[in-house]
């Protein structure tokens, strides 16, 4: 299976390998390409709004990051026209990639509202080329676009050699994209000199522009009748399914080891289960599995001192026992309890977070999901999906609570903000005190929470408006505070709030904490969020166009879990 997506920048390696094989690729198929053109590549996709046609290049890659096939594309959005500048594939007879790359780019072209595809394809009539045998391979490629609907124009001088004993002169192609609209000669007056002018300026002469413009006399203008096909309309070719349509899932498969089955712990099994039979009907998910990463990884977010304490005390649990805070001192860094069960209220910031013998195993399996996913958006995948239990947007960097051992979000941050800028929203019903304690004298990673008033919803402590940051990290700690009752009208606006912070961070990457505890009837909250809230919710946050990570937190009504979790993804992949 393959991917295709749009590269915008080089900052991942796998970019910057991906856009190397594109320029080689390039160089080897159309040896006549200036060298300073394709150097000037990987700084076009970055800055693309400096061009007049801004360049977009897509690419199908394997698994294994190899190029598979590229479309160089460039939007002409003053004259509202793409122009497909190279399409090529690596496999032999395509093998579904040309056919996927370039529906795709009818796909993006449609989305950009523009009148069409325009493309130059050389000539299939041997008369027309300098080697009879060229016209059959020019046959193909123009049979292979007419299965979409795009055929040559004809009736003008688009085809006139720059020299008068040229041949190999290519046709200019036409792909309106299923509009039944005719194409007008003003419009294609003004596309052909863009292209010209733009593209070929320094080789076009403006009496050549002129003379090819000129020409453009009928209108409607004529297309090229049908040569490959039986009908001018076709149903568009069968496509191959291809990773990019799906959202990489990984799911913590060792769970079911923490299992607190004391009366009212709502941190369940079932959760899980719930959320999987809701979504995995949709087919939007490509399931990977957890890999395991290195023990040391968790001092990277947490004190080290927590870390060796909990994985210590849990060792020595009985099976099925379970150790609740129940003393909670003035905390003094330098003199902690040395009795176990004293030391568990040094290490944790509520009554009701248990210490048993597989909470820590099953938090570091919750961290190795996390950290698998992420390496997934660092491959260029643009939606994963961390399901995991325990949940950890409330784990600080030395204190566990709320259900949450390890903050699993603030991993991936961490990671993610070596290569670039990072935001994290939480939309759990509760506070994320976790990312805020540790991100919070940082200005690479954006902490956006919404939230219920922490006055009378846990963690009670934290959460308030006035909590900005601190230091260099002042600024970029953001919590935006709804009352006890709160329904999807109300909590749009505050989204929106905090969709518009993070747009102004300009990150690279975006985390999501997903809590469905907004739900309504959910045992924890008491907002009353529907299915529809929460698509309409996922939605908008898919509309950022960010490589986003999402790590599962709260939500605790098993009967609705299933129904919210599908709601929210087919948002956001909508």
């Amino acid at each position: 299976m393959f991917r295709i997506r749009q590269i915008t920048s080089t900052k991942l390696p796998i970019d910057q390998k991906l856009v190397a094989q594109v320029v080689q690729m390039l160089k080897d198929r159309l040896p006549g390409i200036p060298e300073r053109e394709l150097e000037g590549i990987p700084g076009k996709l970055e800055n693309p709004l400096e061009y007049d046609m801004h360049p977009m290049l897509f690419v199908a890659d394997g698994a294994n990051g190899k190029l598979l096939g590229f479309a160089l594309v460039s939007h002409a959005f003053k004259e509202k026209f793409c122009l497909l500048d190279y399409l090529a594939s690596e496999v032999a007879g395509g093998g579904g990639v040309g056919a996927s790359l370039y529906s795709h780019v009818r796909e993006v072209a449609k989305l950009l509202k523009v009148q069409g595809v325009y493309f130059e394809c050389l000539p299939d009539d041997p008369a027309l080329c300098s080697l009879p045998e060229y016209a059959k391979n020019n046959a193909a490629r123009l049979r292979f676009y007419e299965r979409f609907g795009a055929r040559p124009i004809v009736g003008t001088k688009y085809e006139l050699p720059l020299k008068p004993e040229g041949l190999d002169a290519p046709h200019l192609v036409f792909d309106p994209l299923d509009s039944i609209e005719p194409l007008r000669r003003s419009k294609l007056k003004t596309v052909v000199s863009t292209i010209l002018s733009k593209k070929y300026g320094t080789v076009c002469s403006p009496e050549y522009i002129a003379t090819v413009v000129d020409s453009i006399k009928d209108d409607p203008v004529q297309i090229r009748e049908p040569r490959y096909t039986k009908a001018s309309t076709l149903p568009p070719p069968k496509l191959p399914r291809t990773a990019d349509k799906l959202i990489t899932l990984v799911v913590n498969d060792r769970h079911l080891i923490h299992h607190v089955k004391e009366r009212g712990y709502v941190e369940a099994p079932a959760r899980v289960d719930a959320i999987l039979k809701g979504i995995e009907p949709t087919g939007l998910f490509h399931k990977v599995e957890p890999r395991t990463f290195p023990e040391e990884i968790l001092y990277t977010v947490h004190d080290r001192s927590f870390v060796q304490y909990f994985k210590s005390v849990c060792a020595k649990m009985e099976p099925g026992e379970s150790l609740y805070p129940y003393v909670f001192p003035v905390r003094n860094p330098s003199r902690p309890p040395k009795d176990g069960e004293y030391a568990a209220g040094y290490y944790c910031i509520d009554t009701f977070t248990p210490i048993n013998r597989n909470a820590f195993l099953a938090a570091k399996r919750a961290v190795d999901c996390t950290m698998t996913a992420t390496h997934s958006i660092l491959s260029g995948q643009r939606f994963a999906y961390s399901l995991v239990r325990p949940p950890g947007h409330h784990a600080e960097h030395r204190y566990f609570g709320g259900f949450c051992y390890f903050c699993n979000a603030a991993f991936a941050a961490h990671e993610l903000a070596k290569i670039g800028r990072v935001a994290i929203l939480d939309v759990d019903y509760h506070h994320g005190n976790g990312q805020q304690d540790i991100f919070y004298d940082r200005e690479d990673v954006l902490t956006v929470s919404i939230h219920a008033d922490p006055r009378i919803a846990y963690p009670f402590f934290t959460g308030f408006e006035e909590e900005v940051g601190h230091g260099s990290g002042t600024g970029f700690n953001v919590n935006i505070v709804l009352p006890e009752k709160a329904d999807g009208k109300r909590y749009k606006p505050a989204l929106v709030k905090a969709l518009a912070r993070i747009k102004e961070h300009k990150p690279d990457f975006l985390i999501v904490s997903l809590g469905l505890d907004v739900a309504k009837g959910d045992p924890t909250g008491s907002w009353s969020l529907g299915a529809a809230d929460i698509e309409e919710n996922g939605r908008l946050i898919g509309a950022l166009g960010l490589p986003t990570l999402i790590v599962q937190e709260g939500g605790y009504k098993t009967v609705s879990l299933g129904k919210n979790a599908r709601s929210f993804f087919m948002g956001l992949a909508g």
